[in-house]
């Protein structure tokens, strides 16, 4: 396509967005795509079957679905920025990734999963995200676990300290527990705070094998005082500051499901993940699942340790603007997730035929609450379909797997959208609320595709 041709779509699309009745503000948002080349920097299958065909489901459900509501086509939005530096395939290389994977940083690592690879039941530790606020210990990238134990004190009534081969001595559990970045889907948010742009694979659902932490407590002696956890590790601290330290209400540390884990899908927990032991936390924020664990101090007060104060981790206790900082005595800590859902499955950008029977998968997830259903829409949000779930989870914690068959009569571009509904009726919104630091995103999966003639 040539230039002239590219900006004369562009032209005739605004004209029709104009004509079907949008307010300056939409069309405020139209021009600010266009100028910062969100899509045609990329044109490719999706951007070909827009300049061909225009908007599959219908300008008019276009219009009223997106523009209508403030938003723009997913095919626009701007691509989550990997290092490519030889540091960061290193980096990669150590922790056992598979290529395909997004890089943000490599010190400390931190690595997103795209969707599509995320498709599996049980996520393999090669697809697991991974989010480090320091460095690997090199005693777990050298795999040796000599010297390793967990200090458990505070308002105890006999301090402990168990080693490795006392830890799996007790009676563990397998289960299969989905871990979340408190930032996953900060890359969605408008204005987007500062921080790693993740999408939507800050998120894993591996197997976990651990000693619930209930039992290890319970050995200590809980005083009636405890009302916090404190967790510490031994990983090395980038730059000049205190380790970083989370902690969660003494009820969540007691739920059957919180382990001390010391594999990963039958296996030695990898470097990157926490060898050799580290919390699992499910359905709260990722963070309080702390790796390379050594020491649990149990606390008479909400932890205030690295990541617990300021806007570390933190929430407004009332909705904000976008762009609005609240004081920081406005400001919360974070706890379980929020209903969510991720499409794996057709890939974004995907070519179809008119007529072709696409099968869309994904799974849902629900923090302290069930997942109870997932509709899709491929109009834009004006018109849904329930999608099947496909069983029962594993166990509490594991994400739900749905799926859905969809075929598209007509040609041009379409989105194929997820929103999934707990069991309080909670739903997946349309357009994401907005917090300084981009935590609890969870905003509709939308996934773009093009169908030919």
């Amino acid at each position: 396509m040539t230039k002239k041709q590219e900006n004369q779509f562009w032209d005739r699309l605004r004209g029709v967005t104009e004509d079907a009745g949008a307010d300056p503000q939409t069309l405020e948002i139209f021009d600010e795509a266009v100028s910062r080349r969100r899509f045609m920097g990329r044109m490719g299958v999706g951007g070909a079957a827009l300049t061909l065909f225009g908007f599959g489901a219908g300008t008019d459900a276009a219009m009223r679905g997106l523009f209508g509501r403030g938003l723009i086509p997913a095919a626009w939005a701007d691509e989550a920025n990997g290092l490519e530096d030889e540091q960061a395939k290193a980096a990669m290389s150590d922790s056992g990734k598979e290529d395909g994977l997004i890089v943000h940083n490599d010190r400390p690592l931190n690595v997103e999963t795209p969707p599509h690879l995320l498709v599996d039941e049980v996520t393999p530790a090669s697809r697991h995200f991974v989010r480090n606020n320091d460095l690997i210990p090199q005693q777990a990238l050298d795999r040796d676990p000599n010297g390793w134990s967990l200090k458990i004190d505070g308002e105890v009534h006999e301090e402990l300290e168990i080693g490795l081969d006392d830890l799996k001595s007790m009676d563990s559990k397998d289960l299969v527990l989905h871990i979340e970045c408190g930032g996953n889907g900060r890359a969605n948010f408008d204005p987007q705070p500062r921080g790693n742009p993740w999408d939507r694979g800050a998120v894993g659902n591996a197997k976990w094998t651990g000693v619930p932490l209930k039992d290890i407590l319970e050995r200590a002696g809980v005083k009636d005082s405890a009302v916090y956890t404190a967790h510490e590790g031994y990983e090395p601290i980038l730059g000049d500051r205190g380790p970083f330290s989370r902690g969660v209400p003494i009820d969540k540390a007691m739920e059957e499901h919180t382990i001390v884990a010391y594999q990963m899908n039958g296996e030695d927990i990898p470097a990157a993940h926490g060898f050799p032991v580290r919390l699992v936390v499910p359905g709260w924020c990722g963070s309080c699942s702390h790796k390379w664990l050594t020491n649990i101090t149990l606390r008479d007060q909400e932890h205030d340790g690295r990541g617990m104060t300021g806007y570390s981790y933190r929430m407004p206790k009332y909705p904000v603007a976008p762009g609005e900082r609240p004081p920081e005595e406005d400001m919360k800590v974070g706890g379980p997730w929020l209903i969510k859902s991720v499409i794996t499955g057709p890939k974004k950008d995907t070519g179809l035929e008119r007529g072709e029977t696409v099968k869309v998968t994904g799974h849902a997830w629900a923090g302290e609450d069930e997942v109870a259903e997932v509709w899709i829409s491929t109009d834009f949000g004006l018109n849904w379909e329930k999608a099947d779930l496909k069983g029962d989870p594993v166990n509490k914690y594991a994400w739900v797997h749905f799926e859905k068959e969809l075929s598209f009569e007509n040609r041009g571009y379409y989105e194929i959208w997820a929103r999934a509904v707990d069991d309080k009726g909670n739903t997946q919104p349309i357009v994401q609320p907005w917090n300084p630091r981009g935590y609890d995103g969870n905003i509709v999966h939308k996934i773009p595709v093009t169908v030919a003639a």
